[in-house]
């Protein structure tokens, strides 16, 4: 029975019977035409409506006792159907069937407008790759890649799958599956992910993971992940909806019982379906996560945004959240005596100005800020990928970039512990040597973010208390801190400190959201009330453990996700009260026979459409600005 009723199932999905418009255009034809008593044929036009739009309603209420034992609203349709063909009120039949089915499309609508804008973000999917075989370059669809196959990969291109760099060096712009401004260098043996892009040399890599195991093809799977019904709320109305069915055919009995007027039983049936009820949750939630997407979240679980709606305390790891990925000079450092700050600064810039590296423009555009003086010529201007650049400099030669760049010249160095210091505080340092002598570095360090300030604000004045956990050093973290007026601070925070720290806040009762993005935040994003990943997919473990992803990085958004979350639970209550009370009214009309089937029809789904529209408005919705 099970198989069958499979089978049938699937027949209904190909044959798209629910939600196809021209079925629906077909059978409003039918039903005005029966309302005009135009019968070109010989029988009741409404029998169109009836079967077309009635029949996957009483199919699928079947399926759903027999399979599950599953009383919904369907059942109550389907009994309304029934009912009103066995009378002889064939055109309140079709009516009914093809208003329920009209509705059910609007519902559609709402839903595919809002899973539209999340579609276009993951819309990234390379389309070509250049596949190396027997020393020949071949370009074939992206998707027919195998795992082992050789790939070439030119600056400027897309990566098509996932893999290992066996032959050349580059910098990769992750931006769309890390939130990395910063281009990251990569050489052999390193990993690159699908989506992102070869920014400065070609190179070659061994597939690793192709079609649905490429990371492009993970961030698609985590947008349909985003299912309305997983809401709890969802599944209170849903258990409303199955006790008024019961009540619904008891007072359908009972009326008939003591009046027997059959018409007025079967309207009872008809007003008394809950689907507003069961609408009011879904619809409100896809709304909301389409006006969520619009502003850069990918909302990963439906009830993300339920449990969002209570959060009282925001807890924020800093680097890469409150602060920019574009670098800015905070120290240079000479080490050798011939040379002094200003002349290694400008030396480095001057190496730096034909650059296409985010670190060169960033030291180029310091030291002209700083400076205000003409860069001297570059000569001879070379840039290594994943190393570093090396020029001609008034007759000097300058290499600027990492040691590895130093030591392959055949420079002896020790990165001084002054500039390790500053590696762990998270900076960056281009190590700058002249006429083969090691001669100074410079560090590059993140900056707070423009909008950081504003975003703590907002959330203060939403009630909700801003927390810093960071992994920094405390002097640092305490700066950030002050500048963003974040009271509560833990620095030098380990991946468990940070799960203490939400642990805590929870025990006093306060609801925590976390921001993060990176591994080590990925405990503490599992264990808040929501977890709200940086930089698209981020690293695997923290968007796994996350259940929105912040796609374009942009916090500012945050406070508007935290109330669109408060005014999509007030969405559902009103939704859900105006569908209960509808729903009562229509049925004392019913049992006192001022409503037929028809006109009962109509009420029950204006009151469907009613929800619908009212879900919709979350799409457009917009925190007042104070």
């Amino acid at each position: 029975m099970k198989a069958s009723m499979e089978k049938l199932e699937h027949l209904l999905e190909l044959g798209g019977i629910k939600k196809d418009i021209t079925l629906l255009v077909i059978s409003g034809i039918a039903v005005i035409c029966s309302l005009l008593q135009f019968q070109p044929l010989p029988f009741d036009m409404a029998w169109f409506a009836i079967v077309l739009c009635g029949l996957p309603i009483i199919l699928e209420a079947m399926i759903g006792l027999v399979t599950a034992f599953d009383i919904k609203a369907d059942v109550l349709v389907s009994l309304a159907l029934i009912a009103s063909v066995c009378i002889g009120q064939i055109f309140a039949a079709g009516e009914v069937a093809f208003i329920m089915q009209l509705g059910a499309l609007l519902e559609e609508v709402t839903v595919a407008k809002a899973r539209a804008g999340i579609e276009k973000l993951v819309h990234l999917t390379p389309q070509t790759a250049r596949v190396l075989k027997g020393g020949k370059e071949t370009v074939i669809p992206a998707e027919q890649v195998q795992v082992g196959d050789l790939l070439r990969v030119l600056p400027g291109e897309t990566i098509p799958v996932d893999g290992v760099i066996v032959s050349g060096q580059t910098s990769i712009n992750q931006a769309v599956m890390t939130g990395e401004s910063l281009p990251v260098d990569k050489t052999v043996g390193d990993g690159v992910s699908s989506g992102t892009v070869n920014q400065f040399g070609a190179f070659e890599m061994e597939a690793t993971k192709v079609g649905e195991d490429s990371s492009i093809q993970r961030m698609i799977r985590l947008v349909q992940s985003a299912d309305a019904g997983k809401a709890k709320i969802v599944g209170l109305a849903d258990r409303w909806a199955t006790w008024i069915v019961v009540i619904a055919l008891s007072a359908a009995a009972l009326t008939w019982l003591f009046t027997s007027e059959i018409i007025r039983a079967v309207t009872i049936l008809v007003v008394f379906c809950p689907c507003a009820l069961v609408l009011a949750t879904p619809t409100a939630i896809m709304a909301a996560i389409g006006n969520a997407t619009k502003h850069g979240f990918l909302v990963r679980e439906g009830d993300a945004l339920e449990r969002l709606s209570k959060v009282k305390v925001v807890a924020f790891d800093k680097t890469g959240t409150l602060t920019y990925g574009t670098p800015e000079v905070v120290d240079v450092v000479s080490i050798s005596e011939r040379y002094e700050k200003a002349e290694i600064y400008r030396l480095a810039a001057s190496a730096d100005q034909l650059s296409e590296h985010p670190l060169g423009k960033a030291i180029v555009s310091c030291c002209k800020k700083e400076y205000g003086a003409e860069l001297s010529p570059a000569e001879n201007f070379q840039m290594i990928p994943g190393r570093g650049v090396c020029a001609l400099v008034e007759g000097k030669q300058v290499l600027a970039g990492n040691p590895e760049l130093l030591q392959e010249h055949g420079i002896k160095m020790a990165p001084p512990l002054e500039a390790e210091a500053h590696i762990k505080k998270g900076c960056t340092v281009t190590y700058l040597a002249v006429d083969g002598v090691f001669a100074g570095y410079i560090v590059l360090s993140d900056t707070l973010r423009k909008e950081s300030s504003d975003m703590i604000d907002a959330l203060s004045r939403l009630g909700v208390q801003p927390v810093l956990l960071t992994g920094d050093h405390e002097n640092a973290a305490r700066t950030i801190a002050g500048e963003l007026h974040i009271r509560q601070v833990k620095a030098n925070c380990l991946p468990e400190d940070k799960l203490k720290s939400i642990e805590e806040y929870q025990r006093h009762g306060s609801p925590v959201c976390m921001i993060g993005d990176g591994i080590n935040d990925a405990p503490a994003l599992k264990k808040a009330e929501v977890g709200v990943a940086m930089g698209g997919v981020g690293s695997d473990i923290a968007v796994d453990a996350a259940d929105i992803a912040l796609v374009d990085d942009e916090v500012k958004e945050l406070p508007h996700l935290i109330a669109l979350s408060r005014r999509m639970m007030i969405t559902i209550k009103c939704n859900m009260t105006f569908s209960m009370a509808l729903n009562f009214l229509a049925i004392v009309l019913a049992i006192n026979g001022a409503l037929n089937p028809v006109v009962g029809a109509l009420v029950h789904n204006a009151g469907s459409v009613l929800v619908i529209i009212n879900s919709a408005f979350l799409l457009k919705w917009r925190r007042k600005q104070k």
